[in-house]
C-alpha cells in the first residue's frame, strides 16, 4: 500500500479512521506503517442538525494502525462544496 501513496504526495487528500473521523489535508510524507503527515489539515465534523464544522489542525500525525481509507481530493471540486448546507450522519467506528 505505500507505493501506491507516492502519488498522493503533495496533493490534498481525505483520511478516514478506524473510529470514524475525518481529516482533509495536505499529504507531505509516510513510511512504511502508513503513519501519515498531514499540513494545513482540518478535521470535518458532519451532523445531522449543523453543516459540516471544520475544525483546523495545522500539522498533524495520523498513526498507522488508525488509518481506515485514504483518497485523494479533487480540489476544485472541494472548493465549490458548501459544506453549511451538508447534512449527514457521523461515520460510525470500523468493526471487525
Amino acid at each position: 500500500m505505500a507505493s501506491g501513496l507516492d502519488s498522493y504526495v503533495n496533493h490534498t487528500v481525505s483520511i478516514i479512521t478506524q473510529d470514524g473521523r475525518n481529516f482533509v489535508g495536505t499529504l507531505k510524507g509516510f513510511d512504511q506503517t502508513i503513519n501519515l503527515i498531514l499540513d494545513e489539515s482540518h478535521e470535518r465534523v458532519y451532523s445531522v442538525n449543523a453543516g459540516v464544522e471544520e475544525v483546523p489542525l495545522g500539522l498533524h500525525i495520523i498513526r498507522g494502525d488508525n488509518v481506515a481509507i485514504i483518497g485523494e481530493i479533487d480540489d476544485e471540486a472541494d472548493s465549490n462544496l458548501d459544506l453549511s448546507t451538508v447534512r449527514a450522519e457521523p461515520l460510525g467506528a470500523v468493526m471487525h
